[in-house]
């Protein structure tokens, strides 16, 4: 039996668009597997967060008690606290979208500055510096800004991966059309905003 030419180019065509099909989904898997690695670096930073953020009442109402004409200082940092909440949840439903990080990012950032300056006031109030419950909400919040800062590095490096392997060719001819943008990393706005507050007496 004589196979012909056009039986031959068919089954090479045949071989080359399967191969073609396994190496695309090779690539669509991969971008899967790092995009679910970055969403789950992130839902670390938001376990850190969410505790974070729980202590900032505590740290408000055991200030209250010394800090009575200070309410508007009080006032600005639940304010600023309840802004952070709501950047968090909508940045954790979908943790690679720019426009969420950046919102995120600068209601962190004013949560930063309120919460510094009300630390900076309290270190007037000898009495406040001195109670046990302070003293105790500061070091856990101290311990908790150092596991968002190390959480954050973690997020960033598994954005960075990928990006990357987004960017890649052929990887960067399909990602679009399967829907992979390209995620944004955790950043600073401002270089004050940089430093957590300092939380220790």
């Amino acid at each position: 039996m004589v196979i012909g030419p056009l039986l031959i180019g068919g089954l090479v065509a045949l071989v080359v668009l399967i191969l073609v099909i396994f190496f695309v989904i090779g690539i669509y898997n991969n971008l899967v597997s790092l995009r679910n690695r970055y969403e789950n670096a992130w839902s670390q930073i938001d376990v850190q967060l969410k505790r974070r953020h729980d202590l900032i009442p505590n740290l408000v109402e055991v200030a209250k008690g010394y800090m009575k004409h200070e309410s508007e200082t009080l006032e600005r940092v639940i304010m600023a606290r309840n802004q952070a909440v709501q950047a968090t949840q909508t940045v954790s439903a979908n943790p690679g979208d720019p426009a969420a990080m950046k919102q995120f990012a600068a209601a962190e950032g004013q949560l930063n500055g309120a919460l510094g300056r009300l630390l900076m006031i309290a270190e007037s109030y000898p009495d406040l510096k001195a109670n046990q419950n302070m003293l105790s909400l500061q070091e856990e919040l101290t311990s908790t800004e150092n596991k968002v800062a190390f959480s954050r590095q973690g997020f960033n490096d598994s954005v960075t991966s990928y990006n990357t392997a987004r960017e890649h060719f052929p990887a960067v001819i399909f990602a679009g059309m399967f829907g992979f943008q390209n995620a944004q990393l955790l950043e600073i706005e401002k270089p004050e905003e940089r430093n957590a507050p300092k939380v220790s007496f």
